[in-house]
């Protein structure tokens, strides 16, 4: 089952990456904000590549980019499997990304704090990498069953009838 949970996870993670880079492009239409080129920098550093102007750098910004996020997918499909699911699984797995970008960024020496950061770029980035976490956690969610005795969460249209409220509390 751990297999079939990474495998459903990266495809999960695929699709919370399509969703980010949606969300991103939708908001740069409507900020003019350029394209980062952390995620080419980031990688060019861990690969120890040498250095290249960012018009030179797309293919490597696209694979830390959706390499990444993808990968991080399997976790959240573990995540699943172990009952870390829903909401909670992806406030989490949010977490979860944001402390892997900072700590790539960081220890290569590419990025910044966030806290040094001005408080526009700080909402563009949680935003961002909520689609991201929150649409891969509810992919995820839906490929991978859960331990036992965890019901798979609810959608937010359906209530508990009256019985299941009773025998609940």
């Amino acid at each position: 089952m751990r297999k079939q949970a990474v495998l459903s996870g990266l495809v999960a993670g695929f699709a919370g990456v399509a969703a980010m880079t949606a969300a991103e492009k939708l908001e740069q239409v409507a900020t003019h904000r350029p394209n980062s080129y952390v995620p080419a920098h980031t990688l060019e550093r861990l690969l120890r590549l040498p250095h290249k102007p960012d018009a030179e750098r797309r293919g490597l910004n696209w694979a830390m980019h959706w390499g990444q996020g993808i990968l991080l997918g399997a976790t959240r499909g573990l995540m699943a499997e172990r009952g870390l699911r829903g909401p909670v699984g992806s406030f989490l797995f949010l977490n979860l990304r944001l402390l892997n970008d900072q700590t790539l960024e960081n220890a290569t020496g590419v990025g910044a704090p966030p806290w040094t950061w001005s408080v526009g770029e700080q909402v563009v980035d949680l935003l961002h990498k909520g689609v991201y976490a929150f649409t891969t956690g509810f992919i995820a969610d839906r490929l991978v069953a859960g331990p036992p005795g965890i019901p798979a969460p609810r959608q937010p249209w359906q209530t508990r009838s009256s019985v299941e409220r009773v025998v609940r509390y």
